[in-house]
């Protein structure tokens, strides 16, 4: 038979302190033998002192040897009976009982109490006439229930105390992997957005840097409006990079921040990419009142980033097509290439973070997102966002 126990508090070895016990147990018995013996009872001798030690030593060992602790304690209980030595050697047994069902499992200590009854009632009755009496029996009796249920019970309320405590780290370890969930997802937005306002106004602004410096010595009036489209797109991507950085001083609901962008300002958009340098045409199509605040934004990034890397490796113009009906936003860009001879740009320069975060974000609403290369070059953009496809 198997011995299953709990694992051992932590702090004091316990085999240390079952070892004081032991002692104590010892000392205890050994004082008792001072007695004086009743009739047909034998004083203490070299075998009583043999047999204490057999009664009390056990106990140093019962988490690790229970059932040995067990046999040689009741085997020294009935030889201490049977040679009938005066003094009373219960209290030891009672102790070892209590330790089996404070560290065993509650059927091992059940068939350890059975046996201790047992051995009990077999110890009694060997004593000699008179030296008994029924109360004896009883109160050796009941001392053995109550030894086994006041271990059986506090093992059952550290087996409480411990799976209490097994939960409250589950919870704890559950509430930290939730907000490491959670600061991670918000990281990743806020990531987004930074990379969907930076991306964009830098690449105008490279752009048209660019063809400023190609045309500052030939055409005065053309570097000018180059270096007034600089300047409101940088002036832009301020207010935007400011509103980002109240956002995370203060908290979104702290935070003076203007409204997010959606389809309606993407004429907006298209208007401020033309002065770029880029040409845009933009088509669309169906009607929609209550279009979800996320949807709305998602479709927004969608034609910005688009856009952004048209400039950046596209172009000379680009195709926007939105089409709303009553399940969701499809977006299209596309554009033909750029010729070689074509002025030059950042083309060359990009991560590949603007692709992920167009398909994440279409993806978090439940979307589908599609882009690559056209078979007659230049790139294709497609992106479907349905109204009931997520959160928003």
């Amino acid at each position: 038979m198997e011995w299953r126990r709990p694992r051992p508090p932590r702090g004091i070895d316990p085999r240390l302190t079952d070892a004081v016990v032991a002692v104590a147990l010892f000392v205890m018995l050994v004082l008792s033998f001072g007695a004086t013996p009743g009739a047909a009872q034998r004083p203490a001798d070299i075998w009583a002192w043999l047999l204490a030690l057999l009664l009390t030593a056990p106990y140093a060992v019962h988490r690790r040897y229970p059932w040995a602790a067990l046999a040689v304690a009741l085997t020294a209980l009935l030889a201490f009976s049977l040679l009938h030595y005066a003094a009373f050697p219960g209290v030891s047994v009672f102790v070892l009982l209590f330790g089996l069902a404070l560290h065993g499992s509650r059927r091992d200590s059940l068939v350890a109490f059975g046996a201790t009854l047992a051995a009990f009632v077999v110890a009694l009755e060997a004593q000699p006439a008179g030296v008994v009496t029924p109360s004896d029996v009883v109160s050796n009796l009941l001392a053995t229930a109550v030894a086994w249920l006041a271990g059986d019970n506090l093992r059952q309320r550290r087996l409480r105390w411990a799976a209490m405590e097994e939960r409250t780290r589950l919870l704890e370890r559950e509430r930290e992997d939730r907000a490491r969930a959670a600061v991670a997802a918000e990281r990743l937005r806020i990531a987004r957005e930074l990379h969907d306002i930076v991306a964009h106004s830098m690449s105008v602004v490279a752009v048209q840097a660019g063809v400023g410096r190609h045309v500052i010595d030939t055409d005065v009036a053309a570097a000018g409006q180059a270096l007034a489209v600089i300047e409101t797109t940088s002036r832009d991507a301020l207010v935007d990079l400011r509103r980002m950085l109240g956002v995370l001083r203060r908290g979104d609901e702290a935070a003076a921040t203007r409204p997010m962008p959606g389809l309606a300002d993407i004429p907006a958009l298209v208007a401020e990419t033309r002065a770029a340098g880029l040409g845009v045409t933009l088509e669309s199509s169906g009607t929609v009142a209550d279009v979800p605040a996320g949807v709305n934004l998602a479709a927004y990034r969608v034609v910005q980033e688009s856009l952004t890397n048209v400039i950046k490796h596209g172009g000379p113009v680009a195709h926007v097509r939105i089409a709303c009906d009553e399940n969701g936003i499809e977006v299209d860009v596309t554009d033909d290439g750029r010729p070689e001879e074509h002025l030059p740009s950042t083309r060359g320069g990009g991560s590949g973070h603007g692709l992920i975060g167009m398909r994440e974000r279409v993806e978090l609403y439940g979307g589908r997102f599609e882009a690559g290369p056209r078979p007659g070059g230049g790139y294709r953009v497609q992106a479907l966002l349905p109204y009931a496809g997520g959160s928003s």
